[in-house]
């Protein structure tokens, strides 16, 4: 298959979650499958103001010409500018004019008004440059609404076009909560000209929505969120168009990158460690808490946290139950980034108990991953998680994670009290402060037993749960691509 991506977010060069995440990811691990793709994927990614093209690589530049109905004239010029990444080939759409900004989607004054231009531009350039190379594509994998307008266009402006009007569609759901809503009056910015007409309703476009109406196949990033979604208490208002999709809707676990994750080669560490030798791991612990302020050889326990600061992580879960932690004896280290007003709750039991509690606004990769291996326990209290990535990191960072179960932490997490034998953190079912409280003294409990046999063998069971990609997730994922492909092409006689 040839296949093709197109996404707002992709590791390393454009990242504010879990979507950059598995995009880099995947797309790689597809191309280590012998026979999962035809050569290599090819991601298309806005080159935003932050996306720096490495000064040793060899890029190569198409100039194509995008219909843009905020252009004068109607089309904008868009550079191609295209280059070897690891695993995958990278085609930067670079037009100033609409990614050239301070923020991806938005800045302190809220979402861009133009959402709708900037991202059907993105879609029309990444079917426009396989247009302009002569190159049919038989996969067109979207992921989240940013990408979306490329099923509109697809079925509205080149339905056909003998080198994209075939393509099959997938659509990946990294999460349901964002739409890429368009109002009506703004519908003009997708440049579908009299055909927007036929998608949406009167009031506008969910581009999300028309996504999942569209594309061949829709799948989200664990098989427990794709069943929450079917309802409507999780579905986000998208729930009947879910149901409707019936087999055509799937969940698929997210794997983790094991050579981007790995304890025994992060060069982030105070020192490296394996399952075999957790001595490093030591020594991570004492160099975090000597960053943040606190007391080395205090053996109390350590939480980690660490999120974007959005209502759905819990946040506040966490400010709830800080004073119950502490007067347990643990000790927290927050990291987060975003909107700074969820972490008030927490900024306030940090004044009562200094020393006990550390909170540190922003986005660091280096902090988290000291915080992944210097914490004893890791916190995700996740009103809801399509999958979470931080849970696979921190366990194979020996740090077993205490989390809700809720999407793709029920499916990646075995409760240790359930579960003795095969047990790797502990799960709560309420989002209440007093249940994750409750989670982490259980925890608690286990950490500071005298018998330190069972809490090891806890951190080694985490340790060993193989999340690779190749041998997880990404099969799944080509063995959609190509069920995509048939069902296009039987559509299509």
């Amino acid at each position: 298959m040839q296949v093709l991506f197109v996404a707002a977010e992709c590791e390393p060069w454009a990242k504010t979650g879990g979507l950059g995440d598995v995009v880099d990811a995947l797309a790689r691990a597809l191309g280590r499958i012998p026979g999962a793709v035809d050569g290599q994927v090819e991601v298309f990614l806005p080159r935003y103001a932050s996306v720096s093209i490495p000064a040793r690589a060899a890029v190569e530049t198409l100039e194509i010409t995008v219909h843009d109905p905020l252009a004068p004239g109607g089309a904008s010029a868009v550079a191609i500018r295209s280059f070897q990444a690891p695993g995958y080939r990278l085609r930067l759409v670079d037009f100033p004019d609409a990614f050239d900004r301070a923020g991806f989607y938005g800045d302190s004054a809220g979402d861009y008004s133009d959402n709708a231009r900037r991202f059907a531009l993105l879609g029309r350039a990444a079917l426009e440059t396989r247009r302009a190379e002569r190159r049919p594509v038989d996969l067109i994998a979207l992921h989240d609404w940013q990408a979306c307008p490329v099923a509109l266009l697809r079925d509205l402006a080149y339905a056909d076009d003998p080198i994209v009007g075939g393509a099959a569609i997938s659509l990946t759901i990294h999460n349901l909560a964002y739409h890429g809503w368009t109002p009506r009056d703004r519908a003009t910015q997708l440049g579908l000209g009299a055909a927007a007409a036929s998608a949406g309703d009167a009031w506008g476009i969910d581009l999300l929505r028309e996504g999942i109406r569209r594309a061949e196949l829709v799948n989200t990033v664990s098989p427990t969120y794709s069943r929450e979604v079917l309802n409507p208490a999780a579905g986000m208002g998208l729930d009947g168009d879910l149901v409707a999709r019936g087999d055509r809707f799937v969940g698929i676990l997210n794997g983790l990158d094991e050579e981007l994750w790995d304890p025994a080669a992060d060069a982030a560490l105070a020192a490296r460690y394996d399952a075999s030798d957790l001595a490093g791991k030591v020594a991570c612990r004492a160099d975090l808490l000597a960053r943040v302020g606190f007391d080395p050889a205090d053996p109390s326990a350590v939480l980690g946290v660490i999120g974007r600061l959005d209502p759905q992580k819990g946040f506040d879960l966490v400010a709830g139950a800080a004073r119950r932690l502490v007067a347990s004896g643990a000790r927290l280290v927050v990291l987060g980034s975003g909107d700074a007003s969820l972490l008030a709750g927490i900024r306030a039991e940090a004044a009562r108990a200094p020393g006990r509690i550390a909170v540190l606004e922003r986005f660091d990769r280096e902090l988290s991953r000291r915080i992944y291996a210097g914490a004893d326990l890791f916190l995700m209290p996740s009103r809801f998680e399509p999958c979470g990535q931080g849970q696979m990191i921190a366990m194979r960072y020996g740090t077993p994670p205490v989390a809700r179960r809720t999407g793709g932490l029920a499916d990646t997490i075995v409760d240790l009290h359930a579960d003795p034998t095969g047990g790797t953190g502990f799960l709560f079912d309420d989002a209440t402060p007093e249940a994750l409280a409750a989670a982490v003294e259980r925890a608690l409990v286990v950490f500071g037993a005298a018998d330190r046999a069972p809490w090891q063998r806890l951190v080694a069971r985490g340790m060993a749960v193989d999340w690779a990609w190749e041998t997880s997730s990404a099969p799944l994922y080509a063995a959609l691509f190509r069920r995509a492909v048939a069902l296009r092409r039987a559509a299509r006689g």
